[in-house]
């Protein structure tokens, strides 16, 4: 039987805007959500960290230089933003394994992650493509290990701020109940809002949630 192709919407929205994504993302302060993100999870040496949905890995760049001795994976179904990632991470000599993939099939053994990452990339999924990412994130990390998650509040739809104005104005958004609830259904024992940040590219919230140990 045919099974229908995945598709996907990329960091940009569009694959001719790639190029211009890095510099946005740096003119509007996201480094700064993805630090904050990165101190929440707390890494330790010798961990290994999976980010879904790195993109051209903004975020797992920066956390390999936050720390250096941790093992950091990223995943993406974009070709051309995972080659953007492999070569930056090559110009500043890491081994950063950056892998083709959905989030929805992560293709990783069952217990094999520390922490998951995830930064504005819930909202680029299909409404029926959100628990299943959870739960496959819940199911590759080991017992005792968290997700770290990031995304636009609902008041950041489309119309407000300049994520739906510059960025990619298809995407949608992930209202806070809904976040908490999909984590509680993939099986998270403790799912909670940690914060939350207006940013000029609209309303984001933090969340975290625990594997039970």
């Amino acid at each position: 039987m045919h099974r229908p192709t995945k598709t996907y919407i990329s960091a940009a929205g569009q694959d001719w805007l790639l190029p211009l994504y890095d510099p946005l993302t740096r003119l509007l302060g996201v480094e700064a959500a993805h630090t904050k993100l990165l101190s929440q999870a707390a890494i330790s040496p010798g961990q290994r960290v999976l980010e879904i949905g790195c993109g051209t890995g903004n975020l797992t760049l920066l956390a390999q230089r936050l720390n250096p001795a941790a093992q950091f994976v990223g995943i993406d179904p974009d070709p051309k933003a995972l080659a953007r990632a492999r070569r930056k991470a090559g110009r500043e000599g890491f081994t950063i394994q950056f892998d083709p993939g959905f989030s929805q099939e992560l293709p990783y053994p069952d217990a094999s992650f520390d922490r998951v990452l995830s930064a504005l990339m819930l909202h680029h999924l299909p409404p029926d493509a959100r628990l299943v990412t959870l739960q496959e994130a819940h199911r590759v990390l080991k017992q005792g290990g968290s997700l770290h998650l990031l995304d636009f509040d609902e008041a950041s739809h489309p119309s407000a701020g300049l994520h739906g104005h510059i960025v990619h104005p298809r995407h949608g958004y992930t209202p806070h109940d809904m976040v908490i609830r999909l984590m509680r259904q993939a099986g998270f024992a403790e799912s909670e809002e940690v914060a939350r940040q207006n940013m000029l590219i609209g309303k984001i919230v933090y969340y975290k949630a625990l594997r039970s140990p």
